[in-house]
């Protein structure tokens, strides 16, 4: 597994298309203005796919007992954006790489409003039950630090996202000097 990580650090990105880089920026954008702007910091297409992953991922990991069932909903939702990502960066999918980075960010933001809920418990819980959050932060002792840690995770969140944006930035930049390197080798083959 190691040799093949080894591999991967040497093999090329795919290049970052200006209508690629223009196309995601224009998305990463919106999605950061709703973010912002709605009530509730709730995007509802991608939210939506999130709860879904959340809810799956308690009966999914709660196969491996039930600590990593309360666990599940958390990690679920991480997991598959986590999971795709990872499987773009193995085939160094650069725009792929980075949208579902952005998706794997945005999350943050996603658990962070429900741990910031613990004590208040005002969220509506689908399919009623216990609040995840509540159960975690009381088994760690932090309970009357939920809104201080959401903050942070929030945080990370948005760096995430931000991060991402910058990094295929970055990754545009470098398709065009390869390209203007490639282009000058052409024209020019004793340089």
């Amino acid at each position: 597994m190691f040799e093949r990580l080894r591999e991967l650090s040497h093999e090329v990105w795919r290049p970052v298309l200006l209508w690629h880089l223009a196309l995601a920026s224009f998305g990463f954008a919106w999605i950061m203005y709703l973010l912002k702007t709605a009530d509730s910091g709730w995007v509802r297409i991608i939210d939506d796919a999130n709860l879904v992953f959340h809810e799956a991922g308690h009966p999914i990991f709660g196969l491996l007992g039930p600590t990593l069932g309360l666990y599940g909903g958390t990690l679920g939702q991480l997991s598959i954006p986590g999971g795709i990502a990872a499987a773009f960066w193995a085939k160094r999918e650069t725009v792929g790489c980075a949208v579902t980075g952005f998706w794997f960010f945005e999350n943050f933001l996603n658990v962070a409003r429900y741990m910031a809920d613990a004590r208040a418990q005002v969220l509506p819980l689908v399919g009623g039950g216990e609040h995840d959050w509540t159960n975690i932060f009381s088994r760690w002792g932090v309970l009357s630090s939920d809104t201080a840690i959401a903050a942070v995770v929030a945080g990370m969140g948005w760096l995430g996202m931000i991060g991402v944006w910058g990094w295929l930035v970055w990754r545009w930049v470098a398709s065009n000097h390869h390209r203007q390197d490639t282009a000058e080798m052409v024209d020019h083959p004793s340089r």
